[in-house]
């Protein structure tokens, strides 16, 4: 009982974050502030499927999980690469 509050709770901290990020997307002074708050946008979406996966019990979200992390960090690394060189496939 007390795990099902505490997974609900935990969720709603990480859906605040992830608004939070979302904000700071919007209104950041630069271009890898912006890069910043999309691969921590990343980590909070990916912790909040892992949260569902344990409130439902079923492994498919870990598995969708994983999948976005790979994505997530070959998007930084490109738009990383972008800044640093204008393009990203040479």
């Amino acid at each position: 009982m007390i795990l099902s509050y505490a997974l609900i709770f935990t969720t709603g901290c990480f859906a605040l974050a992830l608004l939070m990020n979302l904000w700071r997307v919007v209104s950041a002074p630069g271009v890898p502030d912006r890069i910043l708050a999309l691969d921590t946008m990343v980590i909070n979406f990916i912790a909040i499927l892992v949260l569902y996966g344990i409130i439902e019990g079923t492994a498919v979200y870990f598995e969708a999980s994983i999948l976005i992390a790979m994505v997530g960090f070959i998007s930084t690394v490109a738009y990383a690469r972008f800044m640093l060189r204008g393009n990203i496939i040479e």
